[in-house]
C-alpha cells in the first residue's frame, strides 16, 4: 500500500494544474518568524497586532513609530529563500504550476526564482512604501534610510501624507485584481497545495473551499493543525524544507 507521501507525490505528478497557497511557515527557516505559531510574533506579544491594524496605524503616531522601528529591524531584509521556495520554482519550471498565491510579504518566492507573473501577493509587499494620501510609491530601503537618520515617522516627501508599506493591514481591503486572480486559480486546479499557512485568515483561506468545490485534491503542509485538515486528502507536519521538494519533484 502506498504511503501518504507516495500518494501525494502521485497526485502532484499527475496534475496538470497545481495551485499553491503559501503562508509564513515556508519562510520561518529563513529566519522570519510567523505570526500564530508557538514562537509567533503575535503569540509572544499580542499587542503587536495593533501595528497591523490600519485604524490604529493612521490615528496614532506612536504606533507608526513602533511600526517603522520593527520594519527597520525586520529579518526579511537579509533573509534567503529556503529549499521550500526553490521547490516551488521547480514546480513552475515543470509546467504544472497554475499560480502561486502567497500571504507572505517578504518577496522570497521571487528571490528564489519564481516568475513575478506566477506569484500573487494577496497581502502585498514589504519592499514598496505607499503614501496613504497621494499613492506615491517609493522603494522601502530608501524610506528606511530616513528612519535610520532619526525620522521616526517619515512622511511623504511629495504631499506630507502618512506612509506605510504596500502591505494589507487589518481593516484594509485586499487588491481586487490580485484576489480575483487567486480565486480563478483556486477554481481551476487539479491539486490545491497549502504550505505553511494556518488557513485562519479570510477571505484567503476560503480559496480552499473554492478549490475543493471545483473537485481539486487538497494537500496541507503545516506544522500546526488547521481548520481544513479533516477535509484534506493528505496532511503533513514534517518540516516544509524536507517534505515539499520531495512532493513536487517532477515526474521522471
Amino acid at each position: 500500500m502506498a504511503t501518504a507521501t507516495e500518494q501525494a507525490q502521485g497526485w502532484l505528478n499527475e496534475a496538470e494544474r497545481v495551485t499553491v497557497l503559501t503562508g509564513a511557515g515556508i519562510s520561518t527557516s529563513s529566519g522570519i518568524p510567523d505570526f500564530r505559531g508557538p514562537q509567533g510574533v503575535w503569540t509572544k506579544d499580542p499587542s503587536a497586532q495593533q501595528l497591523f491594524t490600519l485604524q490604529n496605524y493612521m490615528a496614532d503616531a506612536e504606533v507608526r513609530e513602533r511600526a517603522w522601528g520593527d520594519r527597520r529591524d525586520n529579518a526579511g531584509w537579509t533573509a534567503q529563500p529556503t529549499a521550500g521556495h526553490r521547490a516551488l520554482v521547480d514546480l513552475e519550471r515543470s509546467g504544472r504550476l497554475r499560480a502561486l498565491v502567497t500571504q507572505n510579504i517578504d518577496g522570497l518566492h521571487q528571490a528564489a526564482g519564481s516568475s513575478p507573473e506566477s506569484v500573487l501577493e494577496v497581502h502585498g509587499s514589504q519592499w514598496t512604501v505607499v503614501c496613504t494620501s497621494c499613492d506615491d510609491r517609493t522603494p522601502t530601503p530608501e524610506v528606511l534610510k530616513r528612519v535610520d537618520a532619526g525620522d521616526a515617522d517619515p512622511a511623504c516627501l511629495s504631499c506630507g501624507g502618512i506612509l506605510k508599506t504596500a502591505t494589507i493591514m487589518f481593516g484594509q481591503a485586499l487588491d481586487e485584481q490580485v484576489m480575483d486572480a487567486a480565486i480563478d486559480a483556486a477554481r481551476d486546479c487539479d491539486v490545491f497545495l497549502a504550505v505553511g499557512t494556518s488557513l485562519q485568515v479570510y477571505p484567503v483561506a476560503g480559496l480552499v473551499d473554492l478549490a475543493q468545490g471545483a473537485g481539486a485534491r487538497l494537500v496541507v503542509l503545516n506544522a500546526e493543525p488547521t481548520p481544513y485538515d479533516r477535509d484534506a486528502h493528505a496532511v503533513f507536519r514534517d518540516p516544509i524544507d524536507e517534505v515539499l521538494p520531495s512532493l513536487v519533484s517532477a515526474p521522471g
